[in-house]
């Protein structure tokens, strides 16, 4: 593996800056290396170098001074299959728009072009949505950990393009933990932002806080860096704002280590693997080490299941009630269930929901009055089987919807807390486990400063990229 891919974000953005090396070099080493290395991972389908290098060229042209490109300085970023990029095609992993289009660059995207990020690369995922990626399109994302287990969802072929070198950062949005299982599954970093903190696509329904867009990457600091580079303001988006944080990455050092930490294994009412148990829960050595005062808590998550199931596919059934009368016969069968609930669901079961929620965040508010952050698995199991549709049971619990075992991180969503989903260490076959820090909403600098100590004492992101390998450990 070329030693520019096995570099940090930041190191080749200070080399982009000093003028040691070019965009142009950086789009030539990620066209080999993604040739070979997602040739059995299938994280990025849909490339186009050709015109990364177009747009690597203009950039060059229009700013001289490589210190004046962007806090990006002209980095090659791979973007999500659910963000247009211009000029490509943005396809749900859908065959209803296999050949879809997009004109214009979405507002996401824009505002990471506008810090000097270069697209060269769309990641694979679901179908419309899910937690394993695979779809009819493109067929499934395999694990650089071991070929034969899931990525995860549905930022699955960012978070598998990061951990196998053929990526430096990653767009990914979350919706029920689309950034955060993914980032577990494949030992990266995502970070779910408070709602409004990056813009979105055009939203159908901009008012809505469950769907964020936020950043992944091998790294804690890395990930800061870039959500540096995604906040912006948007008038489509109306929950964005014209003011800017202070800077993240620039934030990592001002804060202490947390003085409480609560670690939950299961919110108290859902069902996790013994192995997740046993490895999240030994990560807590590290707050330890820290000087951190580690206690078993959690506020009261009763009724939060079935409220997110209920908002969820109200929202799904919004933005999708007119595809499934079309195109019936071309989703996959989770996909028409959720639209169909959601369009069934009486308007008592909304509000209800709504109620719930609201109830469900000011206790999580009165939580962190006497804690400093939430420490929870980000997938209540370790990578499973590529070929499987989705879990059918966890620690001896029966499941019944294609998203139940997403509930360790769909819970969480409800709260409108950020959260950095990062690794906890390795599991005896040799697969990552993740957790997520949560913590109140609009402090992602401190959780990040958190973050970045647990993942110093964790030491897994000093393996990353790896080279992608079968389950007998063997690279491929």
């Amino acid at each position: 593996m070329n030693d520019i891919i096995r570099r940090t974000a930041r190191e080749v953005v200070d080399l982009l800056r000093r003028g040691e090396v070019s965009t142009l070099e950086l789009v030539k080493e990620l066209e080999e290396h993604v040739a070979d290395a997602d040739a059995e991972v299938n994280a990025l389908p849909i490339r186009f170098f050709d015109q990364a290098r177009t747009q690597a060229e203009a950039l060059m042209r229009d700013c001289p001074d490589p210190a004046d490109r962007g806090l990006l300085a002209g980095l090659p970023v791979a973007v999500k299959d659910y963000n247009d990029v211009a000029g490509q095609r943005t396809t749900f992993g859908s065959p209803i728009f296999a050949d879809t289009v997009a004109d214009t660059s979405d507002a996401m995207v824009r505002v990471l072009e506008q810090n000097g990020a270069i697209a060269y690369a769309k990641s694979n995922v679901p179908e419309f949505a899910g937690g394993h990626t695979y779809n009819p399109v493109f067929g499934a994302s395999r694990n650089p950990w071991d070929l034969g287990r899931s990525v995860g969802g549905s930022s699955g072929g960012a978070a598998a393009c990061l951990a196998a070198g053929s990526a430096w950062l990653a767009t990914g949005n979350d919706l029920g933990g689309s950034l955060r299982t993914p980032a577990g599954f494949n030992g990266i970093v995502g970070v779910r932002p408070t709602a409004g903190r990056v813009p979105r696509r055009t939203p159908a329904v901009p008012f809505d806080t469950l769907w964020v867009e936020g950043p992944m990457a091998r790294n804690v600091a890395d990930a800061a860096l870039m959500l540096d580079a995604m906040v912006g303001h948007d008038d489509h988006d109306p929950l964005t704002r014209r003011e800017r944080p202070a800077s993240f990455l620039a934030s990592l050092d001002e804060y202490d280590a947390p003085a409480r930490v609560a670690y939950s294994p299961d919110l108290g009412v859902l069902p996790v693997d013994r192995t997740v148990r046993r490895v999240t829960r030994d990560a807590l050595a590290h707050f330890t080490a820290l000087g951190a005062d580690v206690v078993d808590a959690e506020p009261d998550f009763g009724g939060a299941y079935e409220a997110f199931q209920i908002l969820r596919a109200h929202l799904i059934a919004t933005m999708h009630a007119s595809t499934l009368e079309r195109h019936r016969d071309l989703i996959k069968p989770d996909i028409v269930w959720n639209i169909e609930k959601g369009l069934a669901q009486t308007t008592a079961d909304v509000q209800w929901a709504e109620r719930a929620r609201g109830a469900l965040i000011h206790r999580v508010m009165d939580f962190f009055d006497d804690h400093d952050v939430l420490v929870v698995p980000s997938a209540p199991l370790p990578p499973f089987p590529v070929e499987w549709t989705a879990p059918e049971e966890i620690d001896g619990v029966a499941l019944t919807t294609y998203i139940d075992w997403i509930a360790i991180t769909f819970c969480i969503s409800l709260t409108g807390c950020p959260v950095v989903a990062l690794p906890a260490g390795l599991d005896d076959d040799g697969l990552p486990i993740g957790v997520q820090l949560v913590g109140r909403p609009g402090s992602e600098a401190r959780l990040l400063s958190y973050a970045q100590r647990f993942e110093q004492g964790v030491g897994l992101a000093a393996r990353l990229p790896i080279v992608p390998r079968r389950a007998d450990g063997a690279a491929r």
